[in-house]
């Protein structure tokens, strides 16, 4: 395979020159490549192939593999590269540290493609940190894109492409689709910021109330009712209402989707008892499923089964509602306050607080700047974190008249909302559509800029210095 791709890149490069020049060009017959070499890149000494001494670049497109998606060999391939730091991390990672191992004592230049995912979230500390000690920085990055191959069955995948050597004496250059960029530093995160780190962290690094991801149902769809299917069960059990409750994940929220849940936490054995079969069939069937899963945790779950796996109810009236995915077309993850005891499900963040100031800064082109850069992604979408994106985002220190005109402008988005009342939150923050809803816009714009004023900068939303500021402060705060 690697021979005959280079005999159509031959073959390519010999058309082109033959246009230029008006001479044809045929290599015939095609030359062996002597100096391709079958073997596992992983186990093999790289000085074996070329010295190092003797090599200027490093090349490749290294194998895609989801750190969840390792076979054995690859679990084994990654382990003796990395160790038990590893496990995060996708397959391709394991070149660029062979890579950074084989250049450290010569000026060898390397770029690899790769999965986007090692630049986002979990991934980044494990891989680029190591890397970062040891000497080695990034020259280019071209962030993420869309790649497909040019074969039938095309497997489609965000990828980076990231130039990486010992040398810092390159113009350092970041391409973002068909724009480039000349910066003084590109970080782990692509970003043209000072390299920083952001660890999971369980607690918030700032004085802010937790956010919490909602309850796993883990029911197999027993527990889970469509409006019809809870409209038809209170017609015919009208005393079952109190136990039935709204209920949402992250899709349903974006999308102004109504959905119900059967919650029984509190229940007495006698009231179980005294359920209808519909019900009970319902429960008999949440355990059938857990006792037949492979998963230990699950099975010890099959002995409460009118539960959710995992029961996370807010402990407050109201909350603010956080998607774990959101379309990276949009400028703001459409976040909104809950008061109708909605039960949110586990695609659904939740931060126990009424506060409008709360609300108003994760509105913020600010928080939603800081987003972008450190979450992981599903795809392109964005996957927000808890560990990650919250806990690690750096709040300002407003004055009081700096918090009050937050509350008082993030009230002003809630009240343009509220002028579009047949409109869902995905149709207001669709970027396309943005001229729709102008009361929203300008709400939106306000509020950005009471944000940055309580930041003590004046950015006027330019993200790349929204972006290194946060990281500046991320640094002091965790130094």
């Amino acid at each position: 395979m690697a021979s005959t791709a280079l005999w159509i890149a031959d073959h390519q490069a010999n058309i082109k020159t033959s246009q230029l020049i008006h001479r044809t060009i045929i290599n015939l017959p095609l030359k062996n490549y002597r100096n391709i070499v079958c073997a596992n890149a992983l186990r093999l000494d790289w000085n074996e192939v070329l010295p190092a001494e003797k090599c200027s670049y490093i090349m490749g497109n290294p194998p895609f593999v989801g750190y969840s998606n390792h076979s054995p060999g690859q679990k084994e391939d990654r382990a003796a590269i990395f160790g038990q730091a590893g496990g995060v991390l996708d397959y391709v990672a394991c070149w660029y540290k062979k890579s950074a191992d084989y250049i450290a004592d010569f000026p060898i230049y390397c770029a690899l493609v790769s999965t986007n995912s090692i630049t986002q979230g979990q991934q980044v500390t494990p891989l680029w940190k190591p890397l970062t000690d040891s000497g080695i920085g990034i020259d280019f990055a071209h962030r993420s894109f869309l790649w497909s191959s040019e074969g039938t069955g095309q497997a489609l995948v965000y990828v980076v492409i990231i130039g990486f050597s010992h040398s810092d004496t390159r113009q350092k250059l970041i391409f973002t689709g068909n724009d480039v960029q000349k910066v003084d530093h590109i970080n782990a995160y692509l970003a043209n910021a000072q390299d920083t780190f952001v660890e999971r962290r369980v607690k918030p690094l700032c004085a802010v109330p937790e956010m919490v991801a909602g309850g796993k149902p883990t029911d197999g769809g027993f527990l889970i009712l469509n409006p019809k299917e809870k409209t038809q069960l209170l017609s015919a059990h009208p005393e079952l209402e109190p136990w039935v409750k709204r209920f949402s994940m992250g899709e349903e929220f974006i999308n102004g989707k109504d959905r119900y849940c059967l919650w029984f936490v509190g229940i007495t054995p006698q009231e179980l008892q005294a359920f209808p079969q519909i019900v009970l069939d319902r429960i008999n069937g949440v355990r059938a499923m857990r006792l037949a899963s492979t998963k230990e945790a699950t099975r010890k779950k099959a002995d409460t089964p009118w539960l959710f796996d995992e029961v996370r109810p807010p402990d407050t009236l109201t909350y603010i509602g956080v998607p774990k995915v959101s379309s990276e077309r949009r400028r703001y993850i459409p976040l909104g306050f809950v008061s109708n005891g909605m039960i949110p499900g586990d695609k659904l963040y939740f931060v126990p607080t009424d506060s409008l100031y709360y609300f108003g800064i994760l509105m913020s082109q600010v928080h939603n700047a800081w987003m972008r850069v450190v979450t992981g992604r599903l795809k392109s979408d964005y996957r927000y974190s808890n560990t990650i994106v919250y806990n690690n985002f750096m709040w300002p220190n407003p004055t009081d008249v700096q918090k009050t005109k937050i509350e008082m402008l993030a009230q002003a988005v809630l009240d343009a909302r509220e002028k579009y009342p047949n409109a869902t939150l995905a149709q207001m923050y669709d970027p396309d559509k943005d001229y729709l809803f102008p009361e929203l816009t300008k709400a939106h714009k306000e509020l950005d800029k009471a944000v940055e004023e309580a930041y003590g900068v004046k950015f006027n939303g330019n993200e790349e210095k929204i972006v290194a500021h946060l990281f500046k402060l991320y640094a002091d705060a965790t130094s």
